[in-house]
């Protein structure tokens, strides 16, 4: 016998939540818009000449605007290659640093029921709050006492204590949501913590890219740090670089606007590619 499923019937939308969910795309649109039109303006006219500049920043590049001497420009007063180089070294080592010591942390905090857990745990939360700038002279006297100022391991140092608490709280809520069956298995096996441990990794590696995610981002744009501990032209981020670029060649605006694209394209493309991650990561981690 055949059996007839009836056609599901569609629900009927009210016209009041029709014209508050149009309201919202608007609106959605037009902060989109007013986010990215900037950005496709200062990369257009970073392609044009001076006279183009001026003549009509709005229009495309044309045949007699066109011109990548500002580009040239760049690369030659310029250390964007080593900017780039610099930053590159800073995040990625800060990344790891922080998924390592953030893991292991979050760990602990969840398996070992110790009386200063809750503590250490509060302690975790009032650093995301409290803002590391706070401390940038006993930083700054640390460092000097160590020897390292002027240096890429300072910075990294500093990026990786900054970026601990906010990677511990969202490694500590992933690690809640395995299931314990899971880890009683692997310890009646005869696995031990390290290996218990790596066999619940593969769970908890949507935490760990939020957290690749969340890190890369402020610390590839930080500009306060590395003007005070690594000011040096050897060991400068792009940032650095860019915000340097800018005050000697305040007069040459194609070159102006080509390093605020170069050093605007890796946030660009980091956010594109991690966006996902980014935004799941810390909804879920203030979620809880």
């Amino acid at each position: 016998m055949t059996t007839v499923t009836p056609p599901r019937q569609r629900r009927r939308v009210r016209p009041a939540d029709r014209a508050a969910n149009v309201g919202l795309h608007a609106a959605l649109i037009a902060l989109s818009l007013g986010a990215v039109v900037p950005v496709l303006i200062v990369v257009m006219n970073s392609f044009k000449t001076t006279q183009g500049i001026f003549g009509s920043f709005l229009a495309p590049p044309d045949a007699e605007t066109f011109s990548v001497q500002g580009y040239l420009n760049v690369f030659s007063r310029g250390n964007f290659l080593l900017n780039y180089q610099n930053s590159l070294i800073v995040t990625i080592l800060t990344i790891v640093l922080t998924i390592v010591l953030g893991t292991l942390a979050a760990w602990a905090l969840v398996e070992y029921r110790v009386p200063i857990a809750p503590a250490l745990a509060g302690f975790f939360v009032i650093g995301i709050m409290l803002p590391i700038r706070l401390g940038t002279v006993p930083l700054l006297k640390t460092m000097t006492a160590w020897g390292i100022v002027d240096t890429l391991g300072a910075l990294v140092l500093v990026y990786t204590a900054m970026q601990l608490p906010l990677a511990i709280a969202l490694m500590t809520t992933y690690f809640r949501a395995v299931p314990a069956e899971l880890k009683e298995a692997a310890r009646i096996d005869g696995a031990g913590e390290w290996r218990t441990l790596w066999i619940t990794l593969p769970i908890v590696r949507v935490g760990i890219a939020a957290v690749a995610s969340i890190t890369m981002l402020p610390v590839w744009n930080d500009l306060w740090f590395p003007l005070i501990l690594a000011p040096g032209k050897g060991n400068q981020t792009v940032t650095l670089g860019v915000q340097q670029f800018v005050g000697q060649f305040q007069s040459d605006y194609p070159a102006l606007l080509a390093a605020l694209t170069l050093g605007a394209i890796p946030l660009v493309v980091l956010f594109a590619v991690f966006s996902k991650q980014y935004i799941a990561g810390l909804s879920k981690g203030y979620g809880k």
